[in-house]
């Protein structure tokens, strides 16, 4: 497959191949390093990082195997299990708790061992709304708490999440190295030439990386691929959600015209009245 299609100037974050361009390979490790730095520590805390294997198996044969976007660890032997979540799931809370004992588990030692554990921090980018009480709080950092005194019981176990639609800052207003990494996942796809406030190095590699017009051919066609997938993906999942919508618009609508019927019958307003103005049968009505 071509580039039909492809019109964008870099390559789309969201997308499986676009993720793991920026984020999961080796010689762009300087991106994950810096997002990291920024998301959880907000200073050059992370030096380095290893890339560890990204797929696992429970400690049965038949247990569910899980597989994670970016899985690596720090100098320190800190675990960042790092997921892009392209659409709500109804147990995403569920499924980043289940994916955190995977890096708990496997620090298990043979033999004497105190249990002593390195930080785990699972990290989820997630391109949907969990949580609309508040429009303008995205950026959720869970921890074990103490509900009596309030205060972090455990904290070598982080669970991070950014509700990316609510991200809406534009260029004028990034201020932090975490406020710019965030709108060049927000924004990436849809630029066309490199804001002037991303200007370092690690953008410098960012927007080379990815640059599509750069893609080799096998390259072009992986992302194309990727691309149809998610945009596929995403038409579903904006079907599905309008058709929703539509759908609970109608029950409402019905639902009003139970409840007028059911008024103005109380109120003796003749049956075939009432049937004109709610669109109800007299049959209908008559069993109110």
């Amino acid at each position: 497959m071509g580039a039909e299609g492809i019109q964008d100037k870099y390559v789309n974050p969201y997308t499986d191949f676009g993720f793991k361009l920026l984020f999961g390979t080796a010689m762009n490790k300087e991106l994950l390093i810096s997002f990291l730095n920024a998301l959880l520590f907000k200073e050059e805390v992370i030096k380095d990082v290893t890339y560890l294997n990204a797929e696992h198996l429970g400690t049965q044969e038949y247990d569910r195997r899980a597989v994670f976007d970016v899985y690596c660890e720090n100098e320190k032997g800190e675990k960042f299990l790092v997921e892009m979540q392209r659409g709500e799931q109804q147990f995403f809370k569920d499924r980043s708790v289940f994916y955190s004992t995977f890096p708990i588990r496997e620090q298990g030692k043979r033999g004497e061992w105190d249990y002593e554990l390195k930080a785990v921090y699972v990290v989820g980018i997630l391109n949907f709304s969990f949580d609309n009480s508040d429009a303008e709080y995205f950026h959720h950092e869970v921890k074990l708490v103490d509900l009596y005194t309030h205060k972090v019981f455990y904290n070598k176990l982080t669970f991070v999440y950014l509700e990316m639609p609510k991200f809406n800052k534009s260029e004028d207003e990034l201020e932090s190295m975490f406020d710019k990494w965030l709108f060049v996942l927000r924004n990436l796809a849809s630029l066309l030439e490199r804001p002037r406030a991303l200007q370092n190095r690690v953008f410098d590699r960012l927007f080379e990386t990815a640059e599509i017009a750069k893609f080799t051919k096998t390259e072009l066609s992986e992302y194309w691929d990727s691309l149809k997938n998610f945009r596929d993906w995403y038409s579903v999942i904006s079907t599905a959600e309008k058709k929703g919508r539509e759908e609970g618009r109608e029950e409402g609508v019905r639902e009003a015209n139970w409840n007028n019927a059911r008024n103005l019958k109380q109120l003796g307003v003749a049956i075939d009245i009432i049937s004109q103005a709610t669109g109800l049968s007299e049959e209908e009505i008559e069993k109110l």
